[in-house]
């Protein structure tokens, strides 16, 4: 049942996979409530990625990683303040639901919305809530994103809506080659996550086609220079802001990448893709025709992710090849 509800604050301060793959709500919150007010709430370094959204009124940014590292009380407040001063929200929504996000959205005000205790990873989050949403904790993560917010809002969103969604975000698309263009995203949060560079360069060669090596540190250039000069399909992506990297994915035929950021974007895009996993699980992607995943054969506990699970290294180069040629007919 739909509420009376003009002004909404969406809370999800981190990380960039959680952001695209919560970020799809806005459609879905327009067709429903085409004249709400939706502001986001988020870290200082996403914002880009949402600034120019034409579905988001404002983004107020944050930076709880420089408040932690400088301890300073003057900044704390002065965060706390402007919290304080957004003005009333007919609904706080925290997608994030930890116990830093919970206290975030109760900090703009009462009218606060989340998981309940046997939904969330911190359970002491719900303290801060005033309305709480029930689905299993390890339901798919783009299924908990979307549940939450139309249950606080009082509609429904299915997997057929989520199949013929619009793209979530409104970019220009990158010039490339007339030839068929794959995106490789080589990064990851941690090392375990991330897919060998030697194989990724016998990928590129079984592959032949314009393979693009998407980096994001200095490190992670390192290891695609090497890939590029040990694959003749192999080439080097240009240095991207977050903007360029959303508006660079949209514009390729498939890409293929770790359990990161990045790849995730394909699936907003609604760009065909491959994702890799080894110590974590397909519950963080949301699986279509065209938005496939590869598993290493390890058992996954999602309440104890064990980073030192390096199977993703066991995924065979012919497997992956398999799917993306299935993909790019």
């Amino acid at each position: 049942m739909k509420k009376d509800i003009k002004r909404i604050a969406i809370v999800r301060l981190s990380a960039l996979g959680d952001i695209v793959n919560s970020a799809v709500v806005l459609q879905f919150i327009h067709q429903n409530y085409p004249d709400a007010q939706v502001e986001w709430i988020t870290e200082e370094v996403f914002a880009p990625l949402l600034q120019n959204h034409p579905l988001l009124h404002k983004v107020h940014t944050i930076n709880l990683k420089k408040l932690k590292k400088s301890k300073s009380l003057r900044e704390l407040f002065k965060t706390i303040s402007m919290l304080r001063s957004l003005g009333e929200f007919d609904i706080i929504i925290d997608i994030q639901g930890l116990l830093k996000s919970s206290i975030v959205a109760r900090l703009i005000g009462k009218n606060t919305h989340g998981f309940d205790r046997n939904s969330s990873r911190e359970p002491l989050s719900r303290f801060f809530y005033k309305t709480t949403s029930h689905i299993k904790y390890d339901e798919n993560i783009v299924k908990r994103n979307i549940f939450l917010v139309s249950d606080g809002l009082g509609f429904e969103i299915n997997d057929s809506m989520l199949l013929k969604k619009d793209r979530v975000f409104e970019v220009d698309n990158y010039a490339l080659s007339e030839k068929k263009n794959i995106a490789i995203v080589i990064g990851a949060s941690w090392e375990s996550k991330k897919y060998p560079k030697e194989k990724v360069a016998q990928l590129c060669d079984e592959l032949g086609e314009n393979c693009y090596i998407v980096w994001g540190d200095e490190k992670e250039r390192e290891d695609a220079l090497w890939i590029c000069k040990n694959s003749t399909s192999a080439i080097l992506a240009p240095k991207l802001s977050l903007f360029e990297l959303v508006s660079f994915i949209s514009s390729v035929d498939l890409l293929i990448g770790n359990d990161t950021g990045p790849t995730h974007i394909a699936w907003a895009q609604n760009i065909s893709s491959i994702t890799l996993f080894g110590p974590t699980t397909s519950r963080m992607m949301y699986e279509t025709p065209k938005n496939l995943f590869v598993k290493s054969d390890s058992k996954v506990n999602i309440c104890h992710i064990d980073k030192n699970d390096f199977s993703i290294t066991e995924i065979k180069v012919k497997n992956i090849v398999q799917k993306a040629k299935e993909l790019l007919k």
